[in-house]
């Protein structure tokens, strides 16, 4: 049997080795045994080979004789059966070293190729066997054998779990997952090696977070990638009991790490997609996801002409109401509902300075606050609503285009009228609810970021607001929502008013006995008192209707003309920082996170997420502003500059690491700086206007030690220098 290895790669060293170097590296690889749940067969097989690497390299007369042949014993990898998801990416026709071996030292030598980290050769290699295909009689003997088998099944297995690690330090989560799931499902399969399975379904759960952000990063017309994050995301949210639940799905995150999450994924979905899901968390019930409930219900009304949306969430804002202040986002939905006198008296019951200064500011020489509040809740939509939907971060915010619109005005002419109702709006002692630490940076003016106080890690916040004024009963003329017409995509038309039967005016009660004249005269009579009260009461509803979209638009257009216009196109905002790191079975903080003395598992993490940011800021995306997150001053301004050049160049780098902790130099005297020396074998593929740059890529092995700086309880890379 020919398989791609060759005396020193079985025995780890350059075909430059000294005969000392050889001992050494025969005796280091003898020590280091396989895995426990291997046979005597695997482990002696290869230990064969090692035996007979050394024996003929430590011989000069036969390493003469060997080395004379070696360049004669390449050959271009031949293509094997592979899953076609783990495709090797290398150059399958490439020349190798190859050794011809016998039958039984088959598994040693896939035994020694997963150690040397050749996780595609092994599956490539293997799998033909575990499925018998195109078998030899002496292979068919071979794989009959029990002990070779499980011994074949180990291996591969192993090579999907440590290709997987492999490809998610590379970012490339989904190919991650496919990679374990195919090394389980063998397993699974052949009903072996429990405890190897649950390695790679730790890290499957581990993944999903990661893969969420991957799959629906993916451009629209990728339906099936996007289908397969939410329904991730959805399985994630039922285990864990709701966004700030306290169940456990495994994935290693926190409850505030997992609100960070979905601050991160927000901005990769689409309003009705948001809508969807988080109308569903609403109902656990959890205050989090009703926030993000309302503003994705008012995004789909405001941009897309749906008033009734509006509606909606602004019912769900009074639920809301009865425990914080969410005045202000009741004012802008009474507004856009043409509610004036019922957003006025919102205003004067919020506790919000700064958007209540700006708004008195902007309507001064008004007698009331309709034109700041108009200016207010066009640029809040604008800068705080849309950049938060991936279908609505480029569109421009008009409420001049959102009155006119023809469907708007008919949804609302069917309203009930406004009726001040002294009754209608109560002080009730607010009620502590308990909720996890507060979505922070991109969720921007959602109420949960004003509500839900910030603690420290490991914490909770318990929302205790002042008693504040607040809609204890619905509009009248029209009933509370049931959880049944949330699930509905398009609401009824909304109730008209019941005509309620007419009194005697004498009050005495009625005769009774009359002639049926009379009976029909005053039945007629009271018919069209009725439909002259109904035609004056109409006429009436739509006068009123009409003088406060007047007022609305008065405003509107008495706002606009005192401050410049928004412009078309306003930027996204960006995230305040990357994907959460990998988490670790002993430490789910942040990679960088400065908790502690500094270990070598910590380390690893920092100089991880270095290495990942690395290839996300000079990547085709050009995510630069990602390297704060990560490295300081000088190091910080070097890197930028080299970034910032690439991308002005029209050119990126894609990078592969490979990466060994060597040393930490931790000094609890000194805790705010540490010393990391690590090897790295990185290989960098340079691309000019998008063709590949060979004068520019290159493939190192590099000693680098890395001084680190603590800076707000952060761990940053300050310098860094190749030894």
């Amino acid at each position: 049997m020919r398989i791609p290895l060759d005396y020193y790669r079985i025995l780890g060293v350059s075909i430059q080795a000294t005969a000392p170097q050889l001992g050494q590296a025969y005796h280091d690889r003898a020590l280091q045994l396989p895995r426990r749940e291997y046979s005597d067969i695997a482990i002696n097989a290869r230990k064969q080979l090692l035996d007979e690497a050394y024996s003929v390299l430590s011989d000069a007369e036969q390493r003469s004789e060997y080395d004379a042949g070696f360049l004669a014993r390449t050959h271009p990898l031949e293509s094997q059966t592979l899953p076609e998801d783990l495709a090797w990416e290398g150059e399958r026709n490439a020349p190798i070293a190859w050794l011809e071996i016998n039958n039984e030292q088959f598994i040693g030598a896939l035994l020694i190729l997963q150690e040397l980290g050749e996780y595609e050769q092994v599956i490539s290699l293997g799998t033909p066997l575990i499925d018998r295909q195109n078998l030899t009689p002496e292979q068919e003997r071979l794989i009959d054998s029990e002990l070779v088998r499980a011994d074949i099944v180990l291996t591969i297995a192993l090579a999907c779990l440590e290709l997987g690690r492999e490809q998610w330090q590379q970012g490339q989560s989904e190919r991650a997952a496919i990679s374990g799931q195919v090394g389980q499902d063998l397993l699974l399969r052949e009903g072996l090696f429990a405890n190897i399975r649950g390695e790679i379904q730790a890290d499957l759960y581990k993944l999903r977070p990661y893969r969420v952000l991957e799959l629906l990063s993916q451009d629209e017309q990728a339906v099936s990638d996007r289908i397969k994050g939410i329904q991730l995301l959805q399985e994630m949210l039922q285990e864990r009991g709701g966004i700030d639940g306290n169940g456990d799905d495994r994935s290693g995150l926190s409850i505030d790490d997992f609100l960070r999450f979905i601050q991160q994924i927000r901005s990769y979905l689409t309003a009705a997609e948001q809508q969807e899901i988080f109308e569903l968390e609403a109902r656990r019930p959890s205050a989090v996801a009703t926030y993000l409930a309302v503003y994705a219900l008012v995004a789909r009304g405001f941009a897309q002409f749906q008033p009734y949306l509006i509606t909606r969430a602004k019912e769900m804002l009074q639920a809301l109401g009865r425990r914080q202040d969410v005045h202000l986002e009741q004012a802008v939905c009474a507004l856009l509902l043409g509610q004036t006198d019922e957003a006025s008296h919102a205003l004067e019951l919020s506790q919000e300075y700064e958007p209540l200064a700006f708004i008195r500011e902007h309507s001064q020489g008004s007698p009331d606050l309709l034109p700041g509040l108009c200016l207010y809740g066009e640029r809040w939509m604008q800068t705080e609503v849309f950049p938060h939907f991936r279908d609505l971060v480029d569109l421009r915010a008009s409420l001049k285009d959102y009155f006119a619109d023809e469907q708007v005005q008919s949804y609302l002419e069917e309203l009930p009228t406004e009726t001040e109702n002294p009754d209608r709006w109560s002080v009730v002692d607010p009620q502590p609810v308990s909720v996890p630490t507060t979505l922070q940076g991109d969720l921007g003016a959602v109420a949960a970021e004003r509500t839900l106080q910030e603690t420290r890690p490991g914490r909770t916040a318990t929302l205790n607001p002042p008693a504040i004024p607040t809609a204890t009963q619905s509009r009248p003329g029209r009933s509370q929502p049931s959880p049944t017409a949330l699930r509905q995509p398009a609401p009824s038309p909304p109730p008209r008013r019941r005509q309620e039967p007419q009194e005697e005016e004498t009050g005495t009660p009625p005769v009774a006995r009359r002639s049926s004249r009379r009976r029909s005269r005053s039945s007629g009579n009271s018919q069209w008192g009725r439909l002259l009260l109904f035609g004056v009461g109409g006429i009436a509803t739509i006068l009123i209707l009409w003088l406060a979209i007047g007022q609305v638009l008065k405003a509107l257009f008495g706002a606009t003309d005192m401050v410049p216009g928004l412009e078309a196109d306003q930027p996204a905002i960006s995230l305040d920082s990357p994907v959460v790191a990998i988490p670790t079975e002993t430490e789910e903080t942040a990679p960088n996170a400065a908790t502690g003395t500094l270990t070598e598992e910590s380390a690893r993490q920092i100089i991880e997420t270095w290495l990942s940011v690395k290839r996300s800021a000079l990547g085709k995306e050009h995510q630069i502003p990602l390297l704060e997150s990560i490295l300081a001053d000088p190091t910080l301004a070097t890197w930028r500059d080299t970034a910032q050049s690439l991308q002005q160049e029209n050119a990126h780098r894609e990078y592969e690491h490979t990466l060994r902790i060597e040393n930490v130099d931790f000094n609890a005297e000194n805790p705010n700086t540490a010393r990391v020396e690590a090897s790295i074998r990185e290989i960098a593929r340079a691309f000019r206007g998008g063709q590949p740059d060979g004068s520019s890529s290159y493939d190192d092995n590099l000693r680098v030690r890395y001084e680190l700086v603590r800076q707000n309880d952060l761990w940053r890379i300050r310098s860094m220098t190749v030894l």
